[in-house]
Protein backbone atom coordinates (compact mmCIF):
# COMPACT_ATOMS: atom_id res chain seq x y z
CA UNK A 1 0.00 0.00 0.00
CA UNK A 2 1.36 3.41 -0.95
CA UNK A 3 2.21 5.63 2.01
CA UNK A 4 4.67 8.31 3.05
CA UNK A 5 3.67 8.02 6.71
CA UNK A 6 6.66 7.61 9.04
CA UNK A 7 4.69 5.96 11.82
CA UNK A 8 4.46 8.59 14.57
CA UNK A 9 1.96 11.21 15.72
CA UNK A 10 4.04 12.24 18.73
CA UNK A 11 5.74 15.25 17.12
CA UNK A 12 4.34 18.18 15.09
CA UNK A 13 6.29 17.05 12.04
CA UNK A 14 5.02 13.49 12.45
CA UNK A 15 1.43 14.71 12.67
CA UNK A 16 1.87 16.88 9.57
CA UNK A 17 3.32 13.88 7.78
CA UNK A 18 0.29 11.77 8.78
CA UNK A 19 -2.13 14.40 7.46
CA UNK A 20 -0.21 14.80 4.20
CA UNK A 21 -0.26 11.05 3.72
CA UNK A 22 -3.95 10.76 4.59
CA UNK A 23 -5.11 13.67 2.46
CA UNK A 24 -3.04 13.22 -0.67
CA UNK A 25 -1.76 9.63 -0.77
CA UNK A 26 -4.80 7.91 0.74
CA UNK A 27 -7.23 10.39 -0.90
CA UNK A 28 -8.83 11.57 2.34
CA UNK A 29 -9.14 15.01 0.76
CA UNK A 30 -12.05 13.49 -1.19
CA UNK A 31 -13.62 12.09 1.97
CA UNK A 32 -13.85 15.29 3.99
CA UNK A 33 -17.21 16.26 2.51
CA UNK A 34 -18.14 12.97 0.81
CA UNK A 35 -18.46 10.47 3.66
CA UNK A 36 -20.55 7.77 1.94
CA UNK A 37 -22.33 7.49 5.29
CA UNK A 38 -25.46 5.35 5.51
CA UNK A 39 -27.65 3.56 8.01
CA UNK A 40 -27.55 -0.24 7.97
CA UNK A 41 -29.75 -0.77 11.04
CA UNK A 42 -30.87 2.36 12.96
CA UNK A 43 -29.23 2.62 16.36
CA UNK A 44 -27.16 -0.52 15.77
CA UNK A 45 -24.93 -0.32 12.69
CA UNK A 46 -23.78 2.40 10.29
CA UNK A 47 -21.34 2.41 7.36
CA UNK A 48 -19.03 4.96 5.73
CA UNK A 49 -15.77 5.46 3.92
CA UNK A 50 -12.62 5.86 6.04
CA UNK A 51 -13.66 8.72 8.34
CA UNK A 52 -11.43 11.70 8.94
CA UNK A 53 -11.04 12.57 12.64
CA UNK A 54 -13.57 15.39 12.26
CA UNK A 55 -16.13 13.15 10.59
CA UNK A 56 -15.65 10.42 13.18
CA UNK A 57 -16.32 12.96 15.95
CA UNK A 58 -19.42 14.17 14.11
CA UNK A 59 -20.76 10.63 13.61
CA UNK A 60 -20.13 9.79 17.26
CA UNK A 61 -21.81 12.95 18.47
CA UNK A 62 -24.89 12.53 16.22
CA UNK A 63 -25.39 8.75 16.37
CA UNK A 64 -23.75 7.77 19.66
CA UNK A 65 -21.15 5.50 18.03
CA UNK A 66 -19.46 3.21 20.56
CA UNK A 67 -17.54 0.82 18.30
CA UNK A 68 -15.40 1.37 15.19
CA UNK A 69 -14.78 -1.63 12.92
CA UNK A 70 -11.92 -1.10 10.47
CA UNK A 71 -12.42 -3.30 7.41
CA UNK A 72 -9.07 -2.23 5.91
CA UNK A 73 -7.07 -4.00 8.60
CA UNK A 74 -3.81 -2.48 9.79
CA UNK A 75 -3.13 -0.14 6.88
CA UNK A 76 -0.25 1.57 8.74
CA UNK A 77 -0.77 4.84 6.88
CA UNK A 78 -1.73 8.35 7.97
CA UNK A 79 -5.47 7.71 7.76
CA UNK A 80 -5.09 4.60 9.89
CA UNK A 81 -3.02 6.32 12.57
CA UNK A 82 -5.34 9.34 12.81
CA UNK A 83 -8.52 7.26 13.06
CA UNK A 84 -7.01 5.00 15.74
CA UNK A 85 -6.03 8.06 17.74
CA UNK A 86 -9.48 9.61 17.32
CA UNK A 87 -11.24 6.39 18.29
CA UNK A 88 -9.15 6.23 21.48
CA UNK A 89 -9.87 9.87 22.33
CA UNK A 90 -13.60 9.29 21.82
CA UNK A 91 -13.59 6.14 23.97
CA UNK A 92 -14.63 3.87 21.12
CA UNK A 93 -13.97 0.15 21.00
CA UNK A 94 -11.74 -0.53 17.97
CA UNK A 95 -11.64 -3.70 15.88
CA UNK A 96 -9.32 -4.50 12.98
CA UNK A 97 -11.29 -6.77 10.66
CA UNK A 98 -9.64 -6.94 7.24
CA UNK A 99 -12.10 -7.99 4.54
CA UNK A 100 -11.79 -8.65 0.81
CA UNK A 101 -12.95 -6.35 -1.96
CA UNK A 102 -11.86 -8.34 -5.02
CA UNK A 103 -11.59 -11.91 -3.78
CA UNK A 104 -13.89 -14.61 -2.50
CA UNK A 105 -14.62 -13.79 1.15
CA UNK A 106 -12.63 -16.03 3.52
CA UNK A 107 -14.70 -18.30 5.73
CA UNK A 108 -12.58 -17.60 8.82
CA UNK A 109 -12.93 -13.84 8.38
CA UNK A 110 -16.70 -14.09 7.99
CA UNK A 111 -16.90 -16.09 11.21
CA UNK A 112 -14.67 -13.61 13.04
CA UNK A 113 -16.77 -10.70 11.80
CA UNK A 114 -19.88 -12.52 13.01
CA UNK A 115 -18.28 -12.82 16.47
CA UNK A 116 -17.47 -9.09 16.47
CA UNK A 117 -21.04 -8.20 15.52
CA UNK A 118 -22.39 -10.50 18.23
CA UNK A 119 -20.29 -8.97 21.01
CA UNK A 120 -19.89 -5.34 19.97
CA UNK A 121 -21.11 -2.31 21.84
CA UNK A 122 -23.76 -0.72 19.66
CA UNK A 123 -24.11 1.51 17.77
CA UNK A 124 -21.11 0.60 15.63
CA UNK A 125 -19.59 2.09 12.49
CA UNK A 126 -17.97 -0.09 9.82
CA UNK A 127 -15.64 1.47 7.28
CA UNK A 128 -13.26 0.54 4.48
CA UNK A 129 -11.49 3.08 2.25
CA UNK A 130 -14.27 4.26 -0.05
CA UNK A 131 -17.25 2.71 1.74
CA UNK A 132 -18.29 0.95 -1.47
CA UNK A 133 -17.24 -2.70 -1.42
CA UNK A 134 -15.94 -4.10 1.87
CA UNK A 135 -18.38 -1.94 3.83
CA UNK A 136 -21.18 -3.31 1.63
CA UNK A 137 -20.00 -6.88 2.17
CA UNK A 138 -19.83 -6.46 5.95
CA UNK A 139 -23.18 -4.66 6.07
CA UNK A 140 -24.80 -7.39 4.01
CA UNK A 141 -23.33 -10.09 6.27
CA UNK A 142 -24.70 -8.25 9.31
CA UNK A 143 -28.19 -8.19 7.81
CA UNK A 144 -28.04 -11.91 6.95
CA UNK A 145 -26.99 -12.64 10.54
CA UNK A 146 -30.06 -10.66 11.63
CA UNK A 147 -32.27 -12.98 9.58
CA UNK A 148 -32.73 -10.79 6.51
CA UNK A 149 -32.97 -12.23 3.01
CA UNK A 150 -30.06 -12.29 0.58
CA UNK A 151 -31.95 -9.85 -1.65
CA UNK A 152 -31.86 -7.33 1.21
CA UNK A 153 -28.14 -7.94 1.83
CA UNK A 154 -27.44 -7.34 -1.86
CA UNK A 155 -28.86 -3.82 -1.58
CA UNK A 156 -25.75 -2.92 0.43
CA UNK A 157 -23.72 -3.44 -2.76
CA UNK A 158 -25.00 -0.86 -5.22
CA UNK A 159 -24.11 2.13 -7.40
CA UNK A 160 -25.45 4.33 -4.60
CA UNK A 161 -22.28 3.51 -2.64
CA UNK A 162 -19.97 3.42 -5.68
CA UNK A 163 -19.93 -0.38 -5.98
CA UNK A 164 -19.32 -1.78 -9.49
CA UNK A 165 -20.62 -5.32 -9.72
CA UNK A 166 -19.21 -5.86 -13.22
CA UNK A 167 -15.63 -5.47 -11.93
CA UNK A 168 -13.62 -7.82 -9.71
CA UNK A 169 -15.63 -6.45 -6.78
CA UNK A 170 -18.68 -8.18 -8.25
CA UNK A 171 -17.47 -11.38 -6.62
CA UNK A 172 -19.03 -9.97 -3.45
CA UNK A 173 -22.44 -9.89 -5.18
CA UNK A 174 -21.75 -13.43 -6.36
CA UNK A 175 -21.11 -14.48 -2.75
CA UNK A 176 -24.57 -13.33 -1.65
CA UNK A 177 -26.20 -14.80 -4.76
CA UNK A 178 -24.49 -18.13 -4.10
CA UNK A 179 -25.92 -18.21 -0.59
CA UNK A 180 -29.34 -17.24 -1.98
CA UNK A 181 -29.23 -20.16 -4.43
CA UNK A 182 -27.48 -22.84 -2.39
CA UNK A 183 -28.40 -21.95 1.19
CA UNK A 184 -31.40 -19.68 1.52
CA UNK A 185 -33.41 -21.59 -1.09
CA UNK A 186 -32.98 -24.73 1.04
CA UNK A 187 -33.96 -22.97 4.25
CA UNK A 188 -30.42 -22.97 5.63
CA UNK A 189 -29.34 -20.19 7.97
CA UNK A 190 -26.50 -18.04 6.68
CA UNK A 191 -23.91 -18.88 9.32
CA UNK A 192 -24.64 -22.61 9.04
CA UNK A 193 -24.16 -22.37 5.27
CA UNK A 194 -20.84 -20.54 5.70
CA UNK A 195 -19.57 -23.14 8.17
CA UNK A 196 -20.79 -26.24 6.37
CA UNK A 197 -21.20 -25.57 2.64
CA UNK A 198 -19.47 -22.42 1.45
CA UNK A 199 -16.46 -22.97 -0.85
CA UNK A 200 -14.14 -20.06 -1.56
CA UNK A 201 -12.46 -21.99 -4.36
CA UNK A 202 -15.73 -22.78 -6.11
CA UNK A 203 -16.86 -19.16 -5.96
CA UNK A 204 -13.49 -17.94 -7.22
CA UNK A 205 -13.54 -20.40 -10.13
CA UNK A 206 -17.08 -19.56 -11.16
CA UNK A 207 -16.79 -15.77 -11.16
CA UNK A 208 -15.94 -14.00 -14.42
CA UNK A 209 -14.82 -10.35 -14.60
CA UNK A 210 -15.79 -7.72 -17.16
CA UNK A 211 -12.38 -6.47 -18.31
CA UNK A 212 -13.42 -2.85 -18.95
CA UNK A 213 -15.24 -2.52 -15.63
CA UNK A 214 -12.26 -4.07 -13.87
CA UNK A 215 -9.88 -1.56 -15.46
CA UNK A 216 -12.10 1.38 -14.44
CA UNK A 217 -12.46 0.15 -10.88
CA UNK A 218 -8.80 -0.77 -10.34
CA UNK A 219 -6.93 1.84 -12.37
CA UNK A 220 -9.21 4.81 -13.01
CA UNK A 221 -10.89 4.90 -9.59
CA UNK A 222 -7.82 3.41 -7.88
CA UNK A 223 -9.78 1.31 -5.40
CA UNK A 224 -8.11 -0.97 -2.87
Amino acid sequence: MDTIFKGSLTTPSGRRNAWMDALFIDHAVLRILWTNFAVVRPGVLYRSNHPTPGNLRAFTRKHGIKTLINLRGQAKNGSDALSRESASQLGLDFHDMAMESRGAPHRERILRLADIFAGMRAPALIHCKSGADRAGLAAGIFLLLQGERASVALQQLSWRYGHIKQAKTGILDAFFLTYQRDGEARGKKFLDWVQEDYSENSLRAAYKVNALAGFINDHVLGRE
